[in-house]
């Protein structure tokens, strides 16, 4: 039925008379491409012969071609009816049934096709597609071993095997059946794009880039070759190329997997806010007409809504982590003496995530809890990872592992509650608990929104950050916990070197607004507030952080565009230590929090380092996560409602010494008295949390909405 299938249809049969004139003469007409005027003459044949063999055949094979699945997989099983021992209709019939998704109807198709003709190479390729879709990698892997076995110059079946390494994380051998497949088909575009990815995989970006562009040589409107080396030129921080590359990508294939999204994103690290208002409406529209034109996490830094947001992630989830079709845990009860927990992340490093949890994982009580920390990233070999590894009963390297043998290490363990720190971030890796290999599976810290995949039972907030009213935008139960649902750790060092504003470029006298988050999250209209506030208070200036030349040109355009000087904008470098960041805080007067995507471990490092932090009440998640740290550090003055709000509010501090010094006062007060810094306070509410699921599941009872009680 394709190119490169196999079989070109059962062996002619001479009918003598007029079925077989007429016959050749569909076939001549269907040679030629005349699917109707072909298709007509099999159907006469039929209503004259109810059980021609071959009218049969080739009428399905004209359905495959018009994409009518349904009508071309009756007409195969009524050719096999006609003919059980014919090989090509049960490996046609297999093609269709794979792209109905009734993959085990597939693989019982394909064997009998290799059942009666046992050198066909094509039936054992597309049979290993089958096992890939079914994950069940080795069989796969085998079959495609057969395939090239029964055709040495099987330049597909590389190409398939090539996937499936990939997928086994046996990145290497992976790229050496691409170069297999490239050697046999030089000309072979799609090979170069996969070889790229496992390059960029093994973070040879620049080995990646080459292969992508060999690719867009080989084909110049590979629309997702230029996608690829978009992401590709993303990681290496070379943005305004990976631009570039996207726009050839949309200009291609506009609603690419992932492509728009990735497109808008990098133009808000940039700051570029060209048409930023039109690409954002199209983006939120394509999400509400269902397509998965970007990942959630690019989504949820747009201004949009927790139903839309809700929207994308759950596309997202059945475009690339549709949950697996046998959950590995199938029911059972597990008795333990203590609650077993795996935290799964790949930033058990040098990374905001850790900072946040590092205390927790020391506060957990082991007489009770049996605690794992799965690491998916890489060993940084520094003090936060050494520090996480004695913090946990059980440390497991799991970089190398691919999602089965991550799920399966977790259902062999027996964990009870599996606990995914990650959700849509970078590196992350749902496609493990799309495998269900836990009673009950938790998305907490993060991702700042929903999953939208059933395979996760709940999802770890405060009723600041999700709103009783606003949880029926959560595909997850909501386990409300009493203060912020935001671990913190109250070992954090901070550096107690005296510091200078001229060390730093800062005015000594000036009034310091200060706003360390990613570039990305500065928009438009967070910045038109900003450049009012400096307007109006001439002795001010804006310290941000110095994440991209590109960035820092494009504010400092922008500035001057709405009457700012740009030199009042003054950019902080990146520090070695993260308690020397800290510290450089205490120059600073107030930070001010971005929409519709707050400061989360920034607005943390903040209020930690004795920084009062500004914040306006967003819809979502992730525009209300200051508030909640807020509310637990005792500070809910600083929140505010509506823009003009927070814009009033900064002006009367920024005016008002006396304020400023009240509110200064009370925060380092509250900072060590109330609950946002009491790390064991914390860790006793998220175990309470913790064995409130366990208790429920022992139960045989649902998950459902918890209230952890103060």
């Amino acid at each position: 039925m394709k190119k490169n299938r196999g079989f070109q249809g059962p062996p002619q049969r001479q009918v003598p008379g007029v079925i077989e004139q007429r016959l050749q003469q569909a076939l001549a007409l269907h040679q030629r491409g005349l699917l109707s005027d072909a298709g007509k003459i099999y159907q006469d044949i039929l209503k004259q012969r109810p059980t021609h063999f071959d009218a049969l055949y080739f009428l399905g094979v004209i359905a495959y071609q018009t994409k009518n699945l349904h009508q071309a997989e009756e007409l195969f099983s009524n050719a096999i009816k006609v003919n059980p021992n014919n090989a090509a209709a049960y490996y046609n019939r297999g093609i269709v049934l794979k792209d109905l998704k009734r993959l085990d109807e597939a693989l019982a198709s394909y064997n009998k096709a290799i059942a009666l003709k046992h050198d066909s190479a094509e039936a054992y390729n597309d049979r290993g597609n089958v096992f890939r879709d079914l994950k069940r990698l080795d069989e796969a892997l085998a079959s495609y071993d057969k395939a090239i076995a029964l055709k040495p110059d099987f330049a597909e079946a590389y190409y398939n095997r090539g996937i499936t390494l990939n997928d086994l994380k046996r990145l290497d051998e992976a790229i050496a059946s691409y170069d297999k497949a490239i050697g046999l088909k030089p000309d072979y575009a799609k090979a170069y794009i996969n070889r790229g990815v496992v390059f960029r995989d093994l973070k040879r970006l620049g080995e990646a880039l080459a292969s992508y562009d060999k690719a867009i040589a080989l084909k110049p409107d590979f629309a997702e070759a230029y996608s690829n080396r978009g992401n590709a030129l993303r990681k290496l921080k070379r943005l305004d190329e990976a631009v570039a590359a996207y726009d050839m990508a949309l200009s291609l294939a506009p609603d690419l997997v992932g492509t728009e999204g990735a497109h808008l994103h990098t133009k808000m690290h940039l700051c570029n806010w060209t048409n930023f208002d039109t690409e954002c409406a199209h983006l939120i529209s394509s999400v509400k007409i269902k397509k998965a034109n970007t990942s959630p996490f690019e989504f949820i830094a747009i201004p949009s809504s927790s139903e839309v947001q809700l929207q994308c992630a759950t596309l997202w989830i059945s475009e690339k982590f549709p949950p697996s079709r046998k959950s590995l845990w199938q029911g059972e009860q597990y008795r333990h003496d203590r609650i077993r927990v795996a935290y799964v992340s790949a930033d058990f490093r040098e990374h905001p995530v850790s900072f946040l949890i590092a205390g927790m994982l020391e506060c957990h009580d082991n007489a009770r809890f049996d605690v794992s920390a799965i690491s998916l990233g890489s060993d940084d070999n520094s003090e936060m990872r050494q520090r996480l590894k004695a913090s946990v009963e059980h440390f497991i390297d799991a970089k190398t592992f691919n999602d089965e043998q991550i799920a399966n290490l977790v259902r062999s363990s027996d964990v009870d509650i599996l606990v995914d720190l990650m959700g849509f971030t970078t590196e992350s890796r749902t496609g493990i608990l799309a495998g269900r290999p836990a009673p009950i599976q938790v998305n907490y810290l993060g991702y700042a929104g929903s999953m939208g995949a059933r395979y996760i039972d709940y999802i770890l907030a405060d009723r600041c950050v999700i709103p009783e009213e606003r949880r029926k935008y959560y595909s997850e139960k909501v386990v409300y916990l009493p203060d912020s649902y935001m671990a913190n750790d109250s070992k954090r060092k901070i550096s107690e070197r005296s510091l200078r504003r001229s060390e730093y470029n800062l005015p000594e006298t000036a009034f310091v607004f200060c706003s360390f988050n990613n570039s990305y999250k500065i928009v438009p209209q967070t910045f038109n507030i900003w450049m009012r506030l400096l307007r109006q208070l001439g002795n001010s200036v804006l310290w941000l952080s110095n994440t991209n030349e590109t960035a820092i040109r494009n504010l400092r355009r922008e500035a001057q565009n709405r009457g700012v000087d740009p030199g009042r904008l003054v950019f902080a470098q990146q520090l070695p230590r993260n308690e020397d960041h800290l510290a450089r805080h205490e120059l600073a007067d107030l930070f001010l929090d971005t929409l519709p995507y707050n400061a989360h471990t920034t607005a943390s490092d903040a209020l930690w380092a004795g920084l009062p932090v500004l914040t306006c009440l967003g819809e979502t998640f992730a525009g209300r996560v200051a508030a909640s740290l807020l509310n637990a550090i005792g500070l809910p003055e600083l929140i505010t409602t509506t823009p003009d709000a927070y814009e009033r509010m900064a002006i009367d501090l920024a005016t008002h010494p006396e304020k400023m010094a009240i509110i200064k006062t009370k925060l380092a007060d509250n900072r060590l008295t109330t609950p946002l810094f009491d790390t064991k306070l914390f860790t006793k509410h998220i175990e309470t949390a913790y064995t409130a699921m366990y208790q429920r599941h022992q139960a045989g009872f649902a998950p459902d909405h918890i209230v952890v009680p103060h």
